[in-house]
């Protein structure tokens, strides 16, 4: 404990011992008051404090409606220390806090959070300036490692990833991409002697096509790898076009890299926000709290307490802090999810809430059992996929030759019921299985991290696939697995004619962003069927977005048109599994700013590719997760502002569930683990606040906001990416262009398409101020 410390604290204690001799008592026997602002329903003047915690916590500074508001210091027993700008009882604005490891940070706060520019010293005197967001390192910054490395460049969820240049102590330096803390990507890394390596890397090591190259002009260019049987290359002296192979290039790995660690960033044991602030009279103040507004109004009829205007809508703990719902697992089994709604009473006006009983939501489709009339196909689905992903097969570069896409790259094997050499018998019908482009689509798996294991078991397991109940608008069927990680679609000739055309595009557009929102293709595939009726039945496998360990409450797809965009069903038939469309939407979305600017660049990027293949008609598909839905959910919004949302009271069956308190959430968020799982689009946190559309508006796709502000997991993605501009959806334009105005329909050129989609895209996508 410092001296300061003691010395605040010592005479703090013969305050309370003076107070306590008058014999006077106290409202709040927790607290002594030296001075303080005065206190009503409306923010009063700022003023000045003192103020000591029965668990001896201290603060002194500007005061408020029973917060600190202002400047103020805030020391805590283990040692802690906050020096800076306060705002209703939340560290906000710049301030400096201290650990007492000698630890400090120094730079903006948000929301109680590390958040916006600082610079953070380590107790062994390692230093990090540049951006945060919510305790972690992300954007641009800069790293003074204690032993005399140095690092510049871009961070993500508190590690180095991104483009980025190290530079060790003994002058070796790399620039280039890494990942997760370790070099990774394309890049160069330059030793001091003059040697240096162009090329790929993975996990710290080249990995793929480079080139080594000497001081001397000498270099080597191959495949690269740290197995020695997959290495393969040329070497060519200086001054000669002839190779020589005597070289061996492992010693790369066995001694040029044994220096060129990137060294591990250290963890933060305690943050800011995770030091609980009790602040007198906030014990249950909040029990009822229900919507926060922008302009401070409530959305119930007691009086207006002093709150940070950007907290979620959803219960509060004693000591005023959110409550989260963070991991709802029950979801996966469909409890704890939304079902239908039921009125419980009549629909409130203005800004009080309605209420409904939420019942829990079933898994959607149907299982294929057995008399289902899909029962053999999926059969025969389940023996080709067993088959194709377990044969063995080649170790393949990431690299791929021109042929492996071709068209007429297919693999055709008989699957006679007795079984033959390759395959094994089966109770199902005598049929052939195709495999397009094969060696393409097992790339793509390892590109997207897909174990051959777990795919097969999601898809080939004990457990049936489940079919939608009902076929999309191409006509087109949908099966899930049964634990929702894959979705099958069942597709044209024509679909998959546009799917193996733009598959060189694809493949190098996936490969080169990472955080790609379009849909992830993993299999291309046909059944045919023998015998009389020679039926084909081609489907794609694809990730399913929603598969999560959140419950999902509201969908939408989204494309940027109003003609024909609203649902269909009924208000009393719309529930979670409701997939509603522009004219139903009733929010934008705020992102934090690093977030904002990535998906921003993303949906430039993923449009440009979609528009160089003549693509349109797709659609960005959104997912919502209401946090702490299960307790408080959002209130519902009249027709003309969208679809309801579900509002209502706790499902009582669902008391149980998981729950994560504001601590827990800060070291959930500290974790990289699962910080790793926050990517673009998956997982995402983010603030959902309402709109209303105007009544004298009716093709009005973007709402008016109404400053309600709601706490959301978000999800999203770029699906439906197989229609190109053919010669139907012309004639539809054309045809269509005569009855409606002609920006209103779905059917445009896809550089128009592109632009349209672009500029909805970024009116309900903003950044968070």
């Amino acid at each position: 404990m410092s001296k300061e410390f003691r010395f605040i604290l010592k005479a703090c204690k013969a305050t309370v011992r003076k107070t306590h001799t008058g014999g006077k008592k106290r409202a709040n026997p927790l607290f002594t008051t030296m001075s303080v602002a005065p206190a009503d329903d409306e923010p009063g003047e700022i003023g000045h404090a003192e103020k000591v915690l029965s668990n001896g916590d201290f603060y002194t500074g500007q005061w408020v409606d029973n917060y600190a508001h202002g400047q103020g210091k805030y020391l805590w027993t283990d040692g802690c220390m906050y020096v800076g700008e306060w705002q209703k009882g939340k560290t906000a604005g710049k301030g400096k806090f201290s650990w007492p490891s000698g630890a400090t940070y120094e730079g903006e706060f948000k929301n109680g959070y590390m958040d916006g520019k600082g610079t953070y010293t380590g107790a062994a005197g390692d230093t990090y300036r540049g951006s945060w967001v919510m305790n972690l390192r992300y954007g641009q910054g800069t790293k003074s490692f204690v032993n005399g490395d140095y690092y510049e460049g871009e961070w993500r969820r508190g590690l180095q990833d991104g483009q980025g240049r190290y530079q060790w102590k003994n002058g070796n330096h790399y620039i280039g991409q890494l990942k997760h803390g370790m070099i990774h990507g394309n890049g160069t890394m330059f030793w001091r002697n003059g040697n240096r390596y162009d090329g790929s890397w993975e996990e710290g090591l080249p990995k793929g096509n480079g080139t080594f190259r000497w001081a001397d002009g000498s270099f080597y260019v191959g495949v690269w790898s740290k197995d020695s049987k997959e290495q393969n290359g040329t070497y060519y002296p200086a001054g000669s076009s002839g190779g020589n192979v005597d070289w061996d290039p492992q010693e790369v790995f066995a001694v040029d890299l044994n220096d060129c660690k990137v060294c591990s960033v250290e963890t933060i044991s305690t943050f800011p926000s995770q030091k609980m602030l009790n602040w007198p009279g906030m014990e249950g103040e909040f029990p009822n709290k229900q919507v926060i507004y922008k302009n401070g109004n409530e959305g119930n009829a007691r009086p207006r307490r002093p709150t940070d205007a950007r907290v979620s809508n959803y219960s509060r703990g004693s000591n005023g802090d959110n409550m989260f719902d963070g991991i709802d697992r029950s979801s996966r089994d469909g409890s704890g999810a939304f079902g239908n709604l039921e009125f419980e009473g009549s629909v409130a006006k203005g800004n009080r809430q309605q209420h409904f009983k939420v019942q829990p939501m079933k898994k959607q489709g149907i299982t294929i059992s057995k008399g289902h009339k899909n029962y053999e196909l999926m059969l025969n689905l389940q023996l080709g996929i067993r088959h194709s992903v377990g044969r063995p097969a080649p170790t393949t570069s990431l690299d791929l030759k021109t042929s492996a896409f071709d068209p007429r790259e297919k693999v055709w094997t008989k699957f006679p019921p007795e079984g033959s050499k390759y395959t094994p018998p089966h109770q199902s019908c005598d049929f052939k299985w195709k495999d397009y482009c094969p060696v393409v689509f097992r790339t793509l798996r390892k590109l997207f991290k897909v174990d051959p294991a777990d795919y097969m078991i999601s898809i080939c397991g004990n457990d049936a696939l489940r079919e939608l109940s009902s076929p999309g608008k191409s006509g087109s069927f949908f099966y899930l697995t049964n634990d929702d990680r894959y979705m099958i679609k069942t597709m044209k000739k024509a679909e998959v004619k546009v799917l193996l055309r733009m598959l060189p595009a694809y493949y190098n557009h996936v490969r080169a962003f990472e955080n790609t929102l379009v849909t992830k293709f993993y299999g291309l595939h046909c059944v045919k069927l023998t015998g009389t009726a020679q039926k084909k039945v081609r489907f794609v496998i694809m990730g399913n977005l929603f598969c999560s360990e959140y419950a999902i409450h509201r969908r939408f797809d989204l494309k940027g048109s109003s003609l024909g965009r609203t649902t269909d069903k009924p208000e009393s038939e719309v529930d979670a599994t409701t997939t509603l469309k522009d004219l139903d939407l009733n929010y934008v979305f705020r992102l934090q700013k690093v977030w904002f600017q990535e998906f921003c660049r993303q949906v430039d990027r993923d449009c440009d590719f979609l528009e160089h293949e003549r693509i349109m008609d797709y659609s960005l598909l959104v997912g919502l997760h209401f946090q702490e839905a299960s307790c408080r959910e959002p209130p519902t919004p009249d027709r003309t502002s969208g679809v309801r949302t579900p509002t209502g009271n706790a499902d009582p069956d669902n008391e149980g569930a998981p729950r994560l308190s504001k601590v827990d959430m800060d070291r959930l968020l500290s974790d990289s683990n699962r910080w790793s799982s926050i990517r673009l689009g998956i997982n995402m946190p983010a603030w959902a606040e309402r709109t209303v559309r105007r009544s004298d508006c009716e093709a009005q796709l973007v709402g008016d906001p109404t400053g309600e502000l709601y706490d959301v997991i978000l999800f999203f993605g770029i699906i439906d990416i197989l229609q190109d501009y053919d010669i139907s959806k012309k004639l539809e334009h054309a045809y269509k262009s005569f009855q409606y105005d002609p920006t209103s329909i779905s059917a445009v050129d896809p550089k128009q398409y592109s632009r349209r989609f672009r500029a909805f895209i970024f009116r309900i996508f903003v950044e968070d101020t």
